[in-house]
């Protein structure tokens, strides 16, 4: 079988935590280079990963002939330009969240993906769970009937990174190979924003990822609470069926206290999963209940999920579990929030796709 020759671009917390040992512990797949804005930092990643080719340049990386595709986990403000230059290249691109700056970034590079042939993959865990796979196959099928609505609460504690207080990780990874570069999170030059950008773009992929339906308008509150970055977000989403969407979102919690909880509610069924503690229910209208087998504890956050079936799909051995297509329609719903924060009134995407 093919070996995927694989690049890492901007290997710094995560991508040193979840996607170098994904690529490693692949039997078909190689990791040829790494690429980080320190020489030193770069020069011990490769003795420490066995990687052969090393350095700080983005284009010296993807000019290496031998190279099949590329995982891209810089900041969010090179995203765009480094997933361009990569696909234009010929290789296959998984991108970290948030996708882009903008939904018109987004959809050339899904559209240049599907002009080449290429896998583009937006790396959210969250799609890869025993549960996230069920609960899509259920809706899709229409044991729920028509989607009418589904609420969402997405909280993680990283106000301290959004707030710039210090950067250390506070997901709960209490060890990390490398901490997360100053401004990384809470300069919104960087990371485009706060929890909109960082976190929600989790949950807005996670709506179309389970409905297949693509949002039509957005209505959003922020509070930054004193900070550069929103802290605090409140959007009401209207999906194109015309289904409503209530979605809260905060960095601010205790450790202990996180909670990312999704309620889809259709006309014969309603679907309960409670993503961080790997719980899910399905309950119809005769009132009969079923109960799905828990998340193991590894099962809940699978970080290496997205860069494994990366390379199963460009093997051809699997579909790509998280498109590129999930990751323009959570920085549709992004971008919309972010203008209706700003002009406190619904933006509908189509609107603002016709101004891009």
């Amino acid at each position: 079988m093919k070996t995927v020759r694989m690049g890492v671009i901007g290997a710094g917390w995560w991508a040193t935590f979840a996607h170098l040992p994904a690529v490693k512990s692949h039997p078909h797949a190689e990791l040829l280079a790494v690429q980080s804005r320190e020489q030193t930092a770069v020069e011990k990643i490769a003795r420490d990963f066995g990687v052969p080719h090393a350095g700080t340049s983005v284009d010296d990386l993807l000019s290496l002939p031998e190279l099949d595709a590329v995982i891209i986990a810089s900041t969010p403000n090179v995203h765009f330009a480094q997933a361009k230059a990569a696909l234009a290249r010929g290789l296959h691109v998984l991108i970290e969240k948030p996708m882009t700056f903008t939904a018109a970034e987004a959809r050339e590079l899904v559209e240049l993906a599907a002009q080449k042939k290429l896998q583009l993959l937006i790396s959210c865990p969250w799609h890869f769970t025993r549960h996230g796979m069920e609960a899509r196959r259920l809706i899709q099928a229409g044991a729920l009937g028509e989607i009418k609505m589904i609420s969402v609460l997405m909280t993680n504690p990283i106000d301290q990174l959004l707030r710039g207080i210090n950067t250390s990780p506070t997901h709960g990874l209490d060890k990390v190979y490398v901490e997360p570069q100053p401004g990384a999170y809470n300069d919104p030059t960087i990371a485009g924003g706060g929890q909109i950008y960082c976190q929600v773009s989790h949950a807005a992929a996670y709506l179309t990822f389970l409905t297949g339906l693509r949002p039509a308008e957005v209505f959003a509150r922020f509070d930054c609470d004193g900070s550069p970055n929103d802290l605090y977000n409140a959007l009401t989403v209207t999906l194109e069926n015309g289904a409503l969407v209530s979605l809260a979102s905060t960095a601010v919690t205790p450790l202990t206290e996180k909670h990312y909880e999704v309620r889809v509610f259709g006309r014969k069924a309603v679907l309960q999963l409670e993503l961080w503690r790997g719980t899910m229910t399905l309950t119809d209208f005769a009132n009969q209940r079923t109960e799905f087998l828990a998340l193991e504890e590894d099962e809940i956050y699978p970080a290496q999920s997205p860069a494994k079936n990366f390379i199963e799909a460009i093997l051809g051995n699997i579909p790509n579990g998280s498109p590129g297509e999930l990751g323009l329609a959570s920085m549709e719903i992004i971008e919309a929030a972010c203008v209706s924060a700003r002009s406190h009134r619904p933006e509908k995407i189509r609107n603002l796709s016709m101004v891009q």
